[in-house]
């Protein structure tokens, strides 16, 4: 079995920093310490359950989740490709406006997720609905960039791959798998919320042309404006 692990942008300057994405990062993992300390109670007091937001209760949970992973695979997969895409976006935005698009697109996701499951009783946690809103909107600012990229296929290698193909599959992973979940009774209990994904990445792609960027921040050749 092969795949592919993002690890950073190609065309960005090395040594910069990028505070935003650097501390969204520290939170996730103090958030998932305290989720390995205190257990199911934790989870289920901050987590995104459908029908309890339906009902009108635990509204900020569609912000706490987003802090919140299921396992260690979950969070050091959701930190890589945040790591991978968060830093460039943060970048262009800058510091603040990258903060709060963040927080619309991990939102939007959830909100998508509730519509497709509005009676599950499922605990739904994790990033991933606003990582894909950064990859969204980072598939119309930077259509032309290449990632690092870890690739393991019978060897590991580590090669630069357009980010096009990258979020292009991806995309195209989660419609499928989304479609497919549909003819589940609970979508969520397939154990991964297909629908904030894809809800995530089209807010990502339609916030970036609302919200806009930065002129001057970096020369790079690969920018689109």
């Amino acid at each position: 079995m092969g795949g592919f692990i993002p690890l950073g942008d190609a065309s960005r300057p090395p040594g910069r920093i990028a505070p935003i994405t650097l501390l969204i990062v520290a939170v996730n993992v103090i958030v998932f310490l305290q989720e390995l300390t205190y257990g199911d109670r934790f989870v289920r007091a901050w987590s995104v359950i459908p029908i309890r937001i339906v009902h009108g209760n635990h509204a900020i949970t569609l912000v706490t989740s987003m802090f919140m992973h299921g396992g260690w695979m979950h969070i050091i997969g959701n930190m890589l490709f945040l790591w991978a895409f968060g830093k460039s976006l943060e970048d262009a935005m800058g510091h603040t406006k990258f903060l709060g698009f963040y927080f619309m697109c991990g939102i939007a996701a959830g909100i998508t997720h509730i519509v497709f499951n509005q009676y599950s009783s499922v605990p739904t946690v994790g990033a991933s609905g606003a990582i894909a809103g950064v990859m969204g909107a980072y598939l119309i600012k930077f259509p032309r960039a290449h990632i690092h990229t870890l690739v393991f296929f019978f060897f590991i290698t580590v090669v630069d791959i357009p980010a096009a193909f990258i979020l292009v599959y991806w995309f195209i992973t989660q419609l499928f798998s989304g479609a497919g979940s549909i003819a589940h009774t609970h979508v969520s209990d397939q154990g991964v919320a297909w629908f904030a994904h894809i809800g995530g990445f089209i807010t990502g792609m339609l916030l970036i042309k609302l919200m806009g960027t930065r002129q001057r921040y970096f020369p790079r050749r690969d920018v689109y404006w």
